[in-house]
Formats: structure tokens, sequence, C-alpha cells
């Protein structure tokens, strides 16, 4: 078996470093490109995404984890070779399904509407990005045809981000959600209240600080690198080339949590086992277990009273114009309060689950095609009024705001829900182990929870699926009833306080 393991390795590697290679051109169209490179680069994609899906469905890949079966057989089921094995042939079955020219033409496609999403929020003309999305969608829907031709397209569009996610699991999930996160909100809403984190905030100073938080939660700059973007992200080049974005604005101090969420997402990619590298076990690919570590790091920590009596005199010092007299308590409130917004990356921790309900459900409507993509800006409005309560003032504020439909990314905003949800099961497990956490915070002291983390969720990188994962570390599936709880006894203590 010595010797098709290896060759499989070997060519599993190949594909990985074509893959890593290809990330870099995406970061760069994303965060340095001009913009008049956008039609270049969107041929250099479509390219690269043909070489790259060309390795994927090789023949010989197929032959190998044939031959390699009966080896697997005997393995236990969470051993690195059986998990290699396994992940491979779901690849290669998947893969193989897909027409090599659709692959390069979605590649070529995301990146072009990446751009027309760009100028077209910029300038609040959906009519202008209207052609990329149907195209867009399009293509989706054709390609989920493809991979599983018996199955409703978002059904396998929603298993890209979550193996085995189905859509009823997360209508169970969010029907639980949905009308307690509208109470809550009702309960504390404080629209009209003074925002003490209303600037100026000098830029510099908030990538200074930005920064510090990326090395207080474990981040090394020998590994990671943090970027301007239009729409944060992370994406990693390889073991210890961990990138993050993020975008800066006067008037608010958004970008504190954009750093905490974006470095959990790099903690998680940096934390997988060395064993793992230039393999498809490599980080993870669980949607959901990787949102469910940016927003532990980004609000279960970063929004927690402990964290900020460490935290509160640096941003007093950072900006003592505005901050020097706002005390702890204000300071705790104001980044916890329920206030009912428009953009989903700048909502509350509350509020933020039904802008993703919103989501989820328009999406839904649109792969089925229940919903035309000439009707998403009035569904979107109508929709958001109900659920927030907020009329939505224009489409830079409303349908134009996020980038994933651009990308094609059909069946990925659930997970961020899912992994809210999920973050909370995975705190209560991390306290169980380390009872003084609090304790911990309130000095600045991370490394302990971090190192927990790193041993039993993020050196697991993809060996096993998300539903074994999140029995693992969370000891049962996600479970609404703890995130609802934590969110009361929080949105209760920052009201007494």
């Amino acid at each position: 078996m010595e010797p098709a393991l290896a060759q499989l390795r070997q060519r599993l590697a190949e594909i990985d470093d074509l893959s890593r290679a290809q990330s870099v051109l995406w970061w760069d169209h994303d965060v340095w490109m001009p913009s008049r490179g956008g039609a270049s680069r969107a041929t250099q994609l479509a390219t690269l995404e043909g070489l790259v899906h060309g390795k994927q469905i090789d023949p010989r890949i197929g032959e190998l984890v044939d031959e390699l079966a009966p080896y697997a057989a005997d393995l236990p089921p969470d051993h690195l070779d059986a998990c290699l094995i396994r992940v491979a042939r779901r690849n290669w079955e998947r893969a193989t399904r897909v027409p090599v020219e659709l692959a390069a033409e979605l590649a070529q496609t995301e990146a072009e509407a990446h751009q027309a999403w760009v100028e077209a929020r910029e300038n609040d003309d959906f009519a202008a990005f209207r052609p990329w999305l149907e195209r867009m969608l399009e293509l989706r829907v054709r390609w989920a045809g493809h991979v599983g031709p018996d199955e409703p397209p978002y059904e396998v569009l929603l298993d890209e981000f979550e193996e085995g996610l189905r859509s009823e699991d997360v209508r169970a999930i969010f029907t639980v959600l949905q009308p307690e996160l509208t109470a809550l909100v009702a309960e504390h809403a404080d629209d009209d209240a003074d925002d003490v984190l209303r600037g100026p905030f000098a830029i510099d100073v908030q990538d200074r600080l930005s920064r510090e938080l990326v090395e207080a939660f474990g981040g090394r700059w020998d590994a990671f690198r943090l970027d301007l973007t239009v729409h944060p992200f992370q994406v990693t080049f390889g073991q210890d080339d961990i990138r993050l974005t993020t975008r800066y604005a006067e008037d608010d101090l958004n970008s504190l949590f954009t750093a905490m969420h974006e470095c959990g997402h790099g903690l998680y990619e940096w934390g997988s086992s060395p064993e793992l590298d230039r393999t498809p076990l490599a980080g993870c690919w669980s949607s959901t277990l990787h949102e469910s570590q940016s927003r532990l790091w980004e609000n279960v920590v970063g929004r927690s009273l402990p964290f900020w009596r460490w935290f509160h005199p640096r941003v007093q010092r950072a900006f003592p114009d505005r901050l020097g007299d706002v005390s702890l308590d204000e300071l705790h409130r104001a980044v916890n309060r329920t206030q009912r917004s428009f953009v989903r990356v700048d909502a509350d921790e509350t509020s933020y689950g039904l802008h993703i309900i919103l989501r989820f459900e328009l999406e839904t409507a649109l792969v089925s095609g229940e919903l035309a993509v000439k009707d998403l800006p009035e569904a979107w409005n109508a929709r958001f009024e109900e659920l927030l309560g907020l009329e939505v003032p224009n489409d830079r504020l409303g349908v134009l705001q996020d980038s994933h439909w651009s990308s094609g990314s059909f069946g990925y905003f659930p997970t961020y829900l899912l992994g809210s949800v999920l973050s909370v099961q995975i705190a209560e497990r991390a306290r169980e182990a380390i009872p003084d956490l609090d304790e911990q915070f309130e000095r600045g002291e991370f490394s302990e929870l971090h190192a927990w983390l790193r041993e039993n969720l993020y050196s697991l990188g993809s060996r096993l699926t998300p539903e074994d994962t999140i029995e693992r570390i969370a000891g049962g599936p996600i479970d609404p009833q703890p995130y609802l709880r934590y969110l009361a006894e929080k949105l209760d203590a920052v009201a007494a306080a």
C-alpha cells in the first residue's frame, strides 16, 4: 500500500500547491490589484482553475483511492491515512462530475462579478450588478446540477460549505432562533442612545490596536499579515502564511471587532497539525466550525466584561479626547448594545442573527427559482423591515452590502449564525477545562484558551466530518439554547450595570 499512498499524497500535494497559488491571485485581486487589472486577472484565474480542475479529476486519483480502500477499511476511522483516503475520494467524485469548462467559467465570472459588485456598491447601482448576479446564480445552479443531479440545487450548494448539512436542519434551528432573537431585540434595542463609540478615531491608531489584539490572541507577524480590503476576509497560503484583511472608518471602532473576527479564522488555519500540510485535510473546510472561531474570539471573548477590564484603559490611552472620560461600564454597554442597523458586519451580537436569517431565506428562494434576481431588492427591503423594523434607504445599505453572492457563495450565509450558536457551546467546554478564564482575560492573557482550542480543535484540520468534529469539541450537535441563554444573560447584565 505504501507506493499507492505515496503517489496519492504527491498528487494531492500538487493540487494543494496550485490551489494555494490560485488563492494568492484571488487575495491580490481583492486587496492590491488596480481596478483596471480585473479583466486580465479573470482570465488568469480561469486558466489556473482549468489546470487545477484537470488535476482534481485525474482518473489516476480514482484508481488510487480504490486501490487503497481495503487498507483504509482496516484502520480506525480517525486514522490520518483513513481520513485522507475518505476525503480524497469525496473530492474526486464531486470534481469529476463538473466539466473543466464550467469550472473555469465559474472562476472567471466570479472575478468579473466581484469587480462589478465593488463598483455597483460604491455607486449604489443594483441595476449594473444585476446581470452579473443572474449569471453567477445560473452558473452555480448548473454546477449543483452536475454535482448532485438528484438533489435540489440548494442542498448541493449548502453541502459544499458544510458537508452533511441539510436546509431542513438549518430551518429547524433558525425557527427556534428567530422569534427569540426578535424578542430580545425588541426588549433591549437602544437605537437612540448616545453612541460613545462614535468617532473620530484616527485610523493609524485603530490599526495599531487591531495589531495588538491579533498579537494578544496568539497571532505572530512572521506568519500573519493584516491588509485592507472592501469586504474583510481571511485566506491561508500555507502553514505559516496567514492573511487577514480589514477595513477602517474614522467614525467608529468596528475595525477592532473585524480584527478579532478575522484573527479567529487565522488562528484556526494556523493551528492545523503540520502533518496535514499539503493535503486536503489541512485547515478546516467546515464553514460552521470556522465561523464558530471567528465569532468566539470576536464576541464571546471580545465583547466580554473581563476582556474590557483589560482593554478599556488601552483604548482610553489610544483615544483620550474621545474615550478618556468613558467608564468601563459605559464602554462595555456600548460594545454590547442592541441597536437595529442596516449593515450585517457592523451589527450587534443579538440582531446579527436576523441579518443571517434574511439572507438564508432570500438565497434559498433565488436558487429554487421562487425569487427572480430583478425582484431581489424589493424582497430584501420588505423582509428586512419585517425582521428589524427599519426601512432600507438604498441598495448600498441593503442588497449590495455583501460580496458573497457575487462570488456565487450561495449556502455560506447560514453558517455564520450556526457558527455563532456553536461558539457558545465550545466556550462552555473550554470553561470546564479552564475554570479561571475570566481572570486570565482580565490580565490580557489568552494563551491558555488558544492552546486548548489548538489542541482540541484546530489541530484536527478536516480529518473528521463536521458532524464528528462538532460532537468531539462541543459534546453534542448544534443546540440554540445555550446561545440564547448567553445572549439573554449578557443583555440583562449590561442593562443592570
